[in-house]
C-alpha cells in the first residue's frame, strides 16, 4: 500500500509518533489511508451540511476496514458571487482545489480518495485532482436542493435572479420579489435546476467516477445518507482492487459523459470543465467533437431553466442511471466501461427502464434530435463558443441584430436596467474572458435580467465569459479567442451586424475582412484589471476557454 511510506518500519517510528499524537491506532495505521476531502463551509448552500455528508463517508470506510482521513477544500457560491468582482475568484478556485487536493494526497501517501463536492467548480476541481493523482478514488456530492412550488409555480435560484428583472421593467413589485426570495432556495443543497453543480455531479456518476443516485438523491433525503456510506465502503474495494481512475474515466467513458451531458442539457460549463479534465487524463477533446455527438444524441430532458422540471423531478423518473439505460438501449453509449461500482456500466443499469416519461423522454420521441449544447464557430469566435440550445426559444435559433458593445459585465447590466436594450439587439460583452476579467466571470445577472424583462426571445448576449447554468435564452459565451488575447470580439463596433445559426454552428460578425485589419492595427490590449495577488498570476497563465482555462 502507498501508505507503508508513512505508517511501516522502524525509519517510520517518527512518522507513526506523529499519527499517534492525533490519536490513531496501531490498528488504523495497519489499514488503508483513505482521504475524504470534505468541502463543508457555512457560505455555500450546496455544503452546508456536508460534515453529515462526510461522518457517513468515514463510517463507510470503517466498516469496510479502512481508516478515514479528513481534510477540507475551499469553495465558492458562485450565486452569492455572482454580479461583482467575486465572481472573478470563482474559476479560478477550481484551479486551487485541485492542487491542494493533489498537495495533501501526496504529502501524506494516501492509499485511496473520497471527493465530497457539491457546487460549481469544486466538483470539476476535484475530478482534475483525481485524474492527476491516480489513486483509487471515488466521488459522492451533497446532494440537489429541493424546488418548492409558489402560486403554481416551481422556484429556483434563477426565480429569484429573474424577479429582479421584473421588478425593474416594473411587472412586480416589491412584495413579490421578496416573496420569492423567501422561497426560491428552501433548504441545503446545490440550487435545484440543472444548473452547473447538479450538471457536474450527474456528469460525475455518467463517467462512472460515483455510485447510481450521485447526480439525483436530494439532498435532504435519507438515501443521500446512505449513499455516504456505501461509498465509503466501495472506496476500500477500489483499493484492494487497485482500481483507479485511469481505469475508469477512459475515452469511451469521456464520449459516454458527453453524450448525457447532450441527452440531460446539462450546463454550457460542462464543456469548460469536461475540457480541462480530459486535459488531466491526456484525453483528446476537440470543441468539434460535441456537435459531432451533438448531432447522434437526442435531447430527452428539459430541467429549469430550458423546462420546467427539477433535479427531484429526474430523481422521481429513474435519475441518472435510466437515462443512461436508455441511450445504452439504443446504441448511444458503450456499456463495456469500467464504473466506481466496480461494474460495468452495461451491468449498473441492467434492469433499470424510465420511470416518468415526461421528464426522461423515451429515445424515439426526443424534445430535439439533436443534444442539449452547440458549439458555434466563425469569424467571430475562430476556436469555438457554447450555448445551451435547450434553452434557446426557437425563435432565436436563428437571430440577426446590431451589436451593442459593452467592455464589462457592470457596464451591461446598467444598460439593460436602465431600458436601453432593444429587441433585436445583440448585446456584446468583452473582456471579461479568463485573462480579460480576470477569471471569467458568470453572468446570470444580465441574462436574468433580460429574461424578466421578457427580452429573452427578442435579444440575444454574447461573451468571452461565461454564463451560468441557470442562464436561458441565446446566451453564448466562451468566445474563443477572447478579446483580451486579440481576439474579433475586440474588434465588435456598435451597431456592427452579428449573426447567428445555432442549427448549422455559426456566428458570424458581418464586417469584412479589411475593414477588421484596419480595426486589429489601431487595437491596443487592455490593462491588466488586477495587478496583484492570486487573479494577477492566474490571468498571466491561463489558457484560452477553448482548452479549458486551465494554467499553463
Amino acid at each position: 500500500m502507498i501508505s507503508h511510506k508513512v505508517t511501516q518500519g522502524i525509519e517510520r517510528t517518527p512518522h507513526r509518533s506523529l499519527f499517534k499524537a492525533m490519536g490513531y491506532t496501531d490498528q488504523e495505521l495497519s489499514q488503508p489511508l483513505i482521504g475524504v476531502v470534505n468541502s463543508h463551509s457555512e457560505i455555500i448552500p450546496g455544503h452546508i451540511h456536508l460534515n453529515t455528508i462526510t461522518e457517513a463517508v468515514k463510517a463507510g470506510i470503517r466498516t469496510a476496514g479502512g481508516t478515514p482521513v479528513e481534510f477540507g477544500a475551499i469553495g465558492v457560491c458562485d450565486g452569492i458571487a455572482m454580479g461583482h468582482a467575486g465572481m472573478k475568484y470563482s474559476l479560478a478556485s477550481r484551479e486551487l482545489i485541485a492542487d491542494s487536493c493533489e498537495t495533501v494526497a501526496l504529502a501524506h501517501a494516501f492509499d485511496g480518495m473520497v471527493f465530497i463536492p457539491n457546487c460549481d467548480k469544486i466538483v470539476p476541481g476535484m475530478l482534475m485532482a483525481a485524474a492527476r493523482l491516480n489513486i483509487p478514488s471515488i466521488f459522492v456530492s451533497g446532494g440537489p436542493m429541493l424546488s418548492t412550488n409558489l402560486n403554481g409555480k416551481d422556484l429556483d435560484l434563477n426565480s429569484a435572479f429573474e424577479a429582479v428583472g421584473s421588478y425593474m421593467a416594473g411587472t412586480m413589485d416589491e412584495a413579490g420579489v421578496k416573496e420569492i426570495e423567501d422561497n426560491a432556495c428552501p433548504g441545503c443543497g446545490s440550487c435545484s435546476g440543472m444548473f452547473t453543480a447538479n450538471s457536474m455531479n450527474c456528469l460525475t456518476e455518467a463517467i462512472g467516477m460515483a455510485l447510481p443516485g450521485n447526480g439525483t438523491i436530494p439532498a435532504v433525503y435519507a438515501g443521500r445518507i446512505r449513499l455516504a456510506k456505501e461509498t465509503g465502503m466501495q472506496i476500500v474495494d477500489l483499493v484492494k482492487k487497485d482500481i483507479k481512475p485511469s481505469d475508469i474515466m477512459t475515452e469511451a467513458a469521456l464520449r459516454n459523459a458527453l453524450a448525457t451531458d447532450m441527452a440531460l442539457g446539462c450546463s454550457s460549463n460542462s464543456v469548460l470543465h469536461l475540457t480541462a479534465i480530459a486535459k488531466e487524463r491526456g484525453l483528446p477533446l476537440n470543441l468539434r467533437m460535441l456537435n459531432e455527438i451533438s448531432e447522434q444524441t437526442p435531447n430527452l430532458c428539459r430541467l429549469a431553466p430550458a423546462g420546467g422540471h427539477h433535479v427531484q423531478d429526474l430523481y422521481a423518473a429513474g435519475g441518472v442511471q435510466a437515462l443512461l439505460a436508455e441511450l445504452l438501449q439504443n446504441g448511444v453509449l458503450d456499456g463495456s466501461v469500467m464504473t466506481a461500482t466496480g461494474k460495468t456500466l452495461a451491468e449498473n443499469v441492467e434492469g433499470i427502464s424510465i420511470r416518468d416519461q415526461s421528464v426522461i423522454h423515451p429515445y424515439d420521441q426526443p424534445y430535439s434530435k439533436t443534444g442539449g449544447l452547440a458549439i458555434l464557430f466563425g469569424n467571430l469566435a475562430e476556436e469555438g463558443a457554447v450555448v445551451k440550445r435547450s434553452a434557446v426559444a426557437p425563435e432565436m435559433l436563428h437571430h440577426k441584430g446590431p451589436a451593442r458593445v459593452f467592455n464589462s459585465e457592470e457596464e451591461a447590466i446598467a444598460a439593460i436596467y436602465g431600458q436601453k436594450i432593444k429587441s433585436g439587439d445583440v448585446v456584446v460583452i468583452r473582456y471579461e474572458g479568463p485573462k480579460g476579467g480576470p477569471g471569467m466571470r458568470e453572468m446570470l445577472s444580465p441574462t436574468s435580467a433580460i429574461a424578466g424583462m421578457g427580452l429573452d426571445k427578442e435579444v440575444a448576449l454574447i461573451t468571452d465569459g461565461r454564463f451560468s447554468g441557470a442562464t436561458r435564452g441565446a446566451s453564448i459565451g466562451h468566445v474563443s479567442p477572447e478579446g483580451a488575447s486579440g481576439g474579433v470580439i475586440g474588434l465588435v463596433e456598435e451597431g456592427d451586424e452579428i449573426e447567428i445559426d445555432i442549427p448549422n454552428y455559426s456566428i458570424r460578425l458581418l464586417v469584412d475582412d479589411a475593414t477588421l485589419a484596419k480595426r486589429k492595427e489601431k487595437w491596443t490590449p487592455p490593462e491588466p484589471r488586477i495587478k496583484t495577488g492570486w487573479l494577477a498570476r492566474y490571468g498571466k497563465l491561463v489558457s484560452s476557454a477553448s482548452e479549458g482555462a486551465t494554467l499553463q
